[in-house]
């Protein structure tokens, strides 16, 4: 059978800023020439400009550089969603470094891992972050942002210029976390080249202007989160900061504020369809939300529609290729919801068989693979990097297919990920804390459809026997060592974990069961 090969530029209407090179600091320092009054984050009743941002940034930098941090070395950012997050990655990029990512909901299991995985110098943090990275790097090695001396740090009247330092766009730029398989979490590394080139495809598949005003209520140190700061930058877009989700908020200031863009994962969309007084909220200005991180339920997208009359634009990316595709922006009449939509920029699509790897024609269902400048460079460690690509093509271990004109289908995944609200979780991290309880014999977690979330973690567990212990004293074991987002749905006793000869937990078993039971049957 014939293979499909897609590459589609998408035709848009707006005017995007343009990028003078290949390093992931252009896009703010571009638009800080060109704008520097103009409006850049909103937090709170808090205003910085775009030459705020970048004459803090190089405060920053130079405050880096004094403390021995230059080309190579690695800064841990992990902060809610405030302005200093956007000063934080600049400046680590003008320094010549490379931003960690650090997800500021983890606790210290998960941030003693990412350390030691990538072995940042420095950090830049703000609440519970402080004390947890102060542990592994010391109270020197850590910026306090809720320090009142931090201020004069982030100094936005700075007349310093950016420290004079050679960077290329082949260098290491920012490590986002995508938890694999093993348990242990893997660093995605991004170059200067590879985020240029997504931001760019960002602000392209958004249609992203300087006449934009959006809002971030994603964390920062997801991919989505960053990637919606580097593209607002580059584009001289205006964007307001939440630190927490607050749909009633978001949609005063959808109203207040004319934002004309707004950005949804599923529970996002989900809390829309059901609020009960969306129609007093005028959302006129919205060109359109975009759905991302999940599938669109369509008759959740439907029901928001219907009764605010604004659209929804589908797109698809990996942590690892951040934007693979989405419909396009400047054809209205051509949105679908059942649809990811068309690959963007230089992104290529091919779909190949699950078990063969052997190419497969339009209609014919596989794993979608990915070719493009955007990718990553690969992961730490360095091991896992071999397995994420097939002949130069990123494996995104989403099972679907293609129309002959480009339209991609995703309907399934073909890893053991559970995708969490749009955040990735490993089963294997999770039954390693079920582990550490002596009175577990055996255990698997897998992941089951939900409205609100996408997928949540459930989990099977095997207990000595005898034993007394609890499903609800092993959920509250599990929340008490990782992220919230990461917390177990259910607990469900079982006689026995079922597992291929070579001993590899057939997780699929236990999902179809819990489908058909609720493992109402003690799986074994």
């Amino acid at each position: 059978m014939p293979s499909i090969l897609l590459t589609l530029n998408l035709n848009l209407e707006k005017n995007v800023s343009p990028m003078t090179t290949g390093l992931m600091h252009r896009g703010l320092e571009s638009t800080a020439d060109q704008f520097p009054d103009h409006p850049a984050v909103f937090a709170g009743p808090d205003l910085w400009t775009f030459g705020a941002l970048d004459r803090a940034s190089n405060a920053l930098a130079h405050h880096l550089a004094r403390r021995g941090l230059g080309g190579g070395d690695r800064v841990a950012v992990m902060t809610s969603n405030r302005p200093e997050f956007v000063v934080s990655v600049q400046a680590v990029s003008k320094l010549g470094a490379a931003s960690v990512l650090l997800n500021p909901a983890w606790k210290a299991v998960e941030v003693g891992s990412a350390v030691g995985l990538t072995a940042p110098g420095y950090a830049v943090a703000d609440g519970p972050g402080v004390g947890l990275l102060m542990d592994h790097l010391g109270v020197g090695r850590v910026l306090d942002l809720d320090d009142d001396r931090a201020a004069s740090v982030f100094d936005r009247t700075s007349s310093l210029l950016a420290p004079g330092v050679e960077v290329a766009d082949t260098d290491e730029a920012v490590l986002v976390f995508s938890s694999g398989t093993t348990g242990t979490p893997k660093a995605v590394r991004h170059t200067h080249g590879s985020m240029h080139l997504a931001t760019s495809h960002w602000c392209r598949a958004l249609g992203l202007g300087h006449d934009d005003r959006f809002q971030v209520a994603t964390p920062p140190s997801h991919i989505l989160g960053l990637l919606n700061l580097l593209a607002a930058a580059a584009a001289g877009a205006t964007v307001r900061l939440h630190r927490r989700f607050d749909l009633d908020e978001e949609l005063r200031f959808i109203e207040e504020e004319s934002m004309t863009l707004e950005m949804a994962v599923a529970p996002i969309a989900l809390a829309l369809a059901n609020h009960p007084d969306l129609e007093r909220f005028d959302l006129s200005s919205l060109r359109y939300i975009m759905w991302g991180a999940t599938p669109v339920t369509a008759a959740v997208a439907e029901a928001v529609t219907a009764r605010t009359g604004v659209r929804w634009l589908p797109a698809y990316g990996t942590s690892e290729v951040p934007v693979i595709t989405a419909n396009p922006v400047g054809d209205p009449g051509a949105w679908r919801l059942d649809s990811a939509g068309l690959p963007v920029g230089d992104v290529v699509l091919r779909v190949v068989d699950l078990d063969t790897g052997a190419l497969l024609a339009p209609g014919e269902m596989g794993e979608i693979q990915v070719e493009s400048a955007s990718a990553m460079a690969g992961y730490l460690p360095d091991e896992a990097t071999a397995d994420a690509f097939a002949d130069g093509w990123y494996r995104t271990g989403d099972v679907g297919w293609l129309e002959p004109d480009g339209w991609v289908h995703l309907t399934d995944r073909c890893k053991e990920m559970i995708k969490v609200s749009g955040f990735q979780v490993a089963p294997a991290e999770l039954e390693a804390v079920l582990h550490g309880h002596p009175a577990v014999v055996d255990c698997a977690v897998f992941g089951v459809a939900d409205e609100r979330a996408g997928e949540v973690p459930v989990a099977a567990v095997q207990l000595e026997q005898g034993s007394d212990v609890g499903p609800e004293e092993l959920q509250r074991m599990v929340g008490d060592a990782l992220a919230g987002y990461k917390r177990l749905h259910r607990v469900v006793i079982v006689d026995a974990i079922p597992r291929t000869p070579s001993g590899k937990v057939l997780r699929r078993t236990l999902r179809d069961e819990w489908n058909r039971t609720g493992l109402a049957t003690r799986v074994g």
